[in-house]
């Protein structure tokens, strides 16, 4: 039953990614966007895959920065391929890369899949604090394109309409908060007994180990090493989008506010639960070039060939990776040494 709920899940997620590829598409000319894909250089996507590259390596090193501090030492190499395969993963299922890198993190380390997770959780917190301050500053910087166009474009006489059925929206969020609320209590209420149950206690356990990579990058002794291999991987996600644009002619003259832009709303895109970030980063990089008053049809060729040029290099790099890892879980894996 388990598996065909996973079954529907995957299915219902590639039917979203396929339906907003679809909108995106809707109503432009394919020829025009052929004939953008055609004349793009492709020099500057190669000096972007490199840069790509790159940020892999130092973004594998700031997770084995996390995973020291926790008493496991992987090898650099082990946790470079264990990330990279959890890359590869997310390409065909949806935010299962995180725990399936942690998996063959410990099929070749020997690194607890909890704490592995852990430090994943970490890993994401910092990003997702980055990534709003990146917002921050993309609206500050220009938030008249941005009004303009989300007035124009999106809303489109929309406000009123929802500013005056807000009654629904209320209800729905009160009827959470009263559900969590329950769900607490009911919980503080049977304490005693849930301890006394052995799946509590594991889960209990599970998640000790999980805070035990989280609170990690407490221990850490090289922070600002750390520091700089989180703003390093950042520029390098900066620098692949607005190199991207001497490729295209329409998009040649775009400044560094509008990569910023990409960049920020496109990392939500790559964020959304489908595989690859495949529909939602075409649409949020197509959204955000047509508030710079490119056409649709180049900015959907922009996000194809810099979505698709970034997928092929992590198939590559992903399975060269998935190689490794298989030719060393097959070994006899070294318990990774453990401080007392």
């Amino acid at each position: 039953m388990k598996q065909l709920l996973n079954i529907v899940k995957y299915i219902l997620l590639l039917a979203v990614s396929v339906l907003l590829m679809r909108y995106a598409l809707q109503g432009q000319d394919l020829s025009r966007i052929g004939q953008y894909v055609r004349e793009a250089n492709y020099t500057w996507l190669v000096l972007t895959l490199g840069l790509s590259a790159l940020g892999y390596f130092s973004r594998a090193y700031r997770w084995k920065m996390q995973i020291d501090p926790t008493g496991h030492r992987p090898r650099y190499w082990d946790v470079y391929h264990a990330m990279m395969v959890g890359y590869l993963a997310n390409l065909v299922l949806p935010r299962m890369g995180e725990v399936i890198r942690c998996s063959v993190l410990r099929r070749t380390s020997g690194v607890p899949v909890q704490v592995a997770l852990g430090t994943v959780v970490t890993e994401r917190v910092i990003d997702v604090l980055v990534l709003l301050g990146l917002l921050g500053t993309t609206l500050l910087l220009d938030f008249n394109t941005f009004w303009a166009f989300v007035m124009d474009k999106v809303l489109a006489g929309r406000y009123d309409a929802l500013a005056r059925n807000r009654t629904p929206l209320l209800l729905a969020l009160g009827i959470a908060v009263v559900l969590l609320l329950t769900l607490a209590y009911a919980v503080f209420r049977n304490l005693e007994r849930l301890r006394q149950n052995a799946l509590f206690n594991k889960a209990v356990g599970f998640v000790k180990g999980l805070l035990a990579g989280v609170f990690s990058v407490i221990k850490m002794e090289r922070k600002a090493t750390f520091l700089f291999h989180t703003f390093f991987t950042w520029l390098v996600y900066y620098l692949m989008d607005y190199l991207a644009f001497f490729a295209f002619p329409a998009t040649y003259d775009l400044g560094m506010r509008a990569g910023l832009a990409v960049l920020t709303f496109g990392a939500f895109g790559m964020a959304a639960p489908v595989a690859g970030g495949i529909g939602p980063f075409h649409l949020m990089v197509q959204s955000v070039l047509l508030a710079y008053g490119i056409s649709k049809e180049a900015g959907i060729a922009y996000a194809l060939v810099v979505h698709g040029s970034q997928t092929l290099l992590v198939v590559l790099m992903g399975g060269i990776s998935f190689v490794a890892s298989m030719l060393k879980s097959g070994r006899k894996v070294v318990p990774p040494t453990v401080a007392a």
